[in-house]
């Protein structure tokens, strides 16, 4: 559902993603992790189309995200880091909006916005002006916005910040729903114990390459060692650093 093929992207003389490639099957959490400056939100923003790669290919239910964006999103939900919302109107006007903008029928947005809406424990302030929110509040809003248009793609770059541990909690449960469901996902996260916990795959990123692929026990081969957790591998894979 998401294959990258071959892409690099320069920023002048920073060469942020080098010749990068990986596949996200149907039915999957795939995981993406790297230490800062690896290239993983340069890698998303091609995947959603907010860049085009230098060069390679970027297809999303095999449509090209450069050559035919409109179906490509139409069928993806994005979930940025830090996610702009419209702070003047109401949580329902928010999703409202969102729905005209995706042409959802009246009654799969009603019934999808209001379940997700007490799933994220925000059924009470529907009606509330989003400015008054927490940052946590408004999280789980995004997550709303983006979960009630039943999208067949969901990638999200460190969906968990402003999260306290009980959204944390519903995230989880939500994404292995969805997952069970038939739904792709790609998961960009700095927080390894979540990566370990619900991804099926995991790429390590580093220098904007991918360093290793695969389940936990594969990744373990990569590093040369059986008796290490993601953590250690992912240090390993990535630094000089030794415990």
């Amino acid at each position: 559902m998401i294959d990258i093929q071959d892409c690099t992207k320069r920023y002048g003389d920073l060469l942020a993603v080098n010749s990068l490639s990986l596949r996200v099957d149907q039915s999957e959490i795939y995981g993406l992790l790297g230490p800062n400056g690896a290239g993983k939100s340069t890698a998303i923003k091609m995947m959603v189309g907010l860049i085009n790669p230098d060069s390679g290919a970027i297809k999303i239910g095999g449509f090209d995200i450069s050559q035919d964006p409109i179906n490509a999103k139409s069928i993806l939900a994005y979930i940025p880091e830090k996610g702009y919302i419209f702070e003047k109107l109401t949580a329902w006007e928010y999703l409202t909006f969102i729905s005209g903008i995706y042409n959802l029928d009246n009654e799969v947005f009603t019934r999808n916005a209001t379940d997700y809406l007490d799933i994220f424990g925000l059924s009470e302030w529907k009606d509330e002006i989003i400015g008054n929110f927490s940052m946590g509040m408004k999280q789980r809003l995004l997550l709303t916005s983006s979960f009630m248009r039943n999208p067949k793609v969901i990638i999200l770059d460190e969906p968990h910040n402003g999260l306290d541990p009980k959204g944390v909690r519903i995230l989880k449960d939500t994404l292995f729903r969805l997952r069970n469901n038939g739904t792709t996902i790609l998961l960009s996260t700095h927080i390894i114990a979540i990566a370990e916990q619900i991804c099926n795959k995991i790429a390590i990123i580093n220098k904007g390459s991918v360093v290793a692929e695969g389940t936990n026990e594969d990744l373990k081969h990569y590093a040369k060692s059986t008796d290490k957790d993601l953590e250690d591998i992912f240090l390993r894979l990535t630094s000089d650093y030794e415990k």
